[in-house]
């Protein structure tokens, strides 16, 4: 196995394509497709399933190649600052269900180390997707829920990926709403009373099950919902609709204004928020800070 193996399979994956890659890597099809396949004989794993329609990187092709970008950008890093002399910037990125203080904690850390020496990257997506950020080495860390409900299920899917969740902080569920929403003065609000406005969740694509939801009583039998793919567009309906949604309690005005308040639901329910890392791998120092400055939300978290 060698390093040029290793960018050649890198450079497929990112195409989906032999020729395309071909192409790019200026070299012969046959040249390429001869390269992948001593390498998938070499390692004895299928990283590339063949069809008419092109070429697709199998589930254990994904894992291969997310090693393979650490051992080439590790190697680049030695040869730009060891024979090149030259400067590269490190990396750092991170993948998030959609909660404004983990970006918030993004903020603050991008501002104290500057972005001169560092390439930063964060990615509010869907559950799966944080997930699988992790697994295939997108981001180095991933922040999410996990409750009594999606415990079991997620912690099997953590152990077939080999990650590890780490608990950064409990909290109650709060009603997220605007504050000209009719409940909002109150201080406890029941589902039964929420049922004559729209619950706004987090669209999670093909992976829409209850476990992945990033709302807790995701099961509940809501009268009205509204799915959304992003924070912007919620807070529109919540405005335009007087919709809500259920979250941790944490408020970041700075990022998402004054206009929203978060009011405790009447409901014995505990969501924990933590991190995505993998199995046997340390935290970078970008990623320490990183947590810290999500840690500095404990304070905020309500029960």
């Amino acid at each position: 196995m060698t390093l040029t193996q290793l960018r050649y399979a890198i450079t497929v994956a990112n195409s989906n394509s032999l020729n395309e890659a071909a192409r790019e890597l200026f070299i012969s099809q046959p040249s390429l497709s001869t390269a992948i396949r001593e390498l998938e004989e070499e390692t004895g794993t299928q990283l590339f399933r063949r069809t008419n329609r092109g070429i697709t990187v199998t589930p254990e092709g994904e894992e291969f190649i997310g090693y393979a970008r650490q051992v080439v950008e590790q190697y680049e890093l030695i040869e730009y600052k060891y024979i090149k002399k030259e400067t590269t910037k490190k990396k750092f990125s991170v993948s998030m269900q959609h909660y404004a203080f983990a970006v918030n904690a993004f903020v603050e850390m991008v501002n104290q180390f500057g972005m001169d020496e560092y390439e930063f990257a964060v990615h509010e997506t869907k559950t799966y997707e944080v997930i699988e950020d992790v697994k295939n080495f997108k981001s180095e860390i991933g922040i999410l829920f996990i409750n009594d409900f999606n415990y079991k299920v997620l912690n099997k899917l953590f152990n077939e990926y080999e990650l590890e969740f780490n608990e950064i902080l409990k909290c109650g569920i709060y009603v997220y709403m605007w504050k000209g929403h009719p409940l909002a003065k109150k201080k406890e609000i029941s589902l039964e009373e929420l049922d004559e406005y729209p619950c706004l969740a987090f669209e999670q694509g093909n992976y829409n099950s209850f476990y992945f939801a990033e709302e807790v009583l995701s099961t509940y039998n809501y009268k009205r919902i509204i799915r959304a793919n992003d924070r912007a567009t919620m807070l529109n309906l919540m405005v335009g609709l007087n919709g809500y949604t259920l979250c941790s309690g944490i408020i970041c005005e700075n990022l998402n204004g004054s206009e929203y308040v978060a009011v405790k639901l009447k409901s014995d329910e505990i969501m924990s928020v933590g991190y995505l890392k993998r199995k046997g791998t340390a935290v970078s120092p970008l990623g320490i800070k990183y947590l810290e400055e999500i840690s500095k939300f404990k304070d905020k978290a309500l029960l």
